[in-house]
């Protein structure tokens, strides 16, 4: 099946923490979206692969998205080798998105860093006509991608553009309490993270009331592009609300 959008992730809520907002925004508008996590998350300290395979699957239904594939690349070993990029070239061959999406390239979980290098060399070696990649036997055409874009994890970064969310913000924050394992969850056992403390949630609501704020909006999610975007102005001009 053929996408409009792929949000290439590290581990299952990874996409949902950044850009959940914009994944259901697209998926409103009528794209096709998908979200392709590289590992199961399995040296996540709380929950098991079953209970994060089901939270991504609430998950995914929440957002309205097309497709949820995962790698089943090894967690915590992610390495932007031949190998594990080979696969996302041929994600991408298979379905063709017109754009794909990232982790930024620097961040504090090594697989974050990891997967952002994946994903760019995917990127490129998707549109060389040498490197061969099959479905069922079948050779996968030669297909690059028009656009790619990082999205903001724990590191901050200047952003190239603010998408506004703030129709979408209460399907982002849905789709994080279908983790419960993962977040903030009153009677929850099990050790504390980086993640399931309640301040963690303050701290992503507020992050996305503060960018939001730079573009007169309530809500917003930021991201970077390392190529120059064109803007059509007329177009632009012609819906500002003035």
């Amino acid at each position: 099946m053929e996408l409009d959008v792929i949000a290439f992730a590290a581990h299952p809520d990874d996409a949902e923490l950044a850009m959940g907002g914009t994944i259901a925004k697209f998926a409103e508008a009528g794209f096709k979206v998908g979200i392709v996590d590289l590992t199961q998350g399995e040296l996540g300290s709380r929950g098991t692969v079953l209970t994060r395979r089901e939270e991504a699957h609430k998950a995914s239904d929440i957002l309205g998205i097309t497709i949820r594939k995962n790698l089943y690349l090894p967690d915590g070993y992610l390495t932007d080798s031949m190998d594990m990029v080979l696969k996302a070239v041929k994600e991408i061959r298979l379905h063709r998105p017109k754009i794909i999406f990232a982790p930024y390239f620097n961040d504090r979980h090594p697989d974050h860093i990891a997967a952002s290098s994946i994903i760019k060399k995917a990127m490129f070696f998707s549109g060389v006509h040498k490197i061969e990649t099959r479905e069922n036997d079948k050779l996968l055409p030669v297909y690059r991608p028009e656009k790619m874009f990082f999205y903001m994890q724990t590191y901050e970064f200047e952003p190239t553009f603010i998408v506004d969310i703030s129709s979408t913000y209460q399907k982002k924050k849905d789709a994080l309490g279908a983790y419960g394992t993962q977040f903030y969850k009153p009677g929850n056992t099990g050790p504390e993270t980086f993640i399931s403390k309640m301040n963690f949630i303050d701290y992503i609501d507020a992050r996305a009331r503060a960018f939001g704020f730079h573009i007169g909006k309530e809500y917003g999610e930021p991201f970077f592009s390392e190529v120059k975007l064109e803007l059509d102005i007329v177009n632009y001009f012609s819906n500002l609300e003035i």
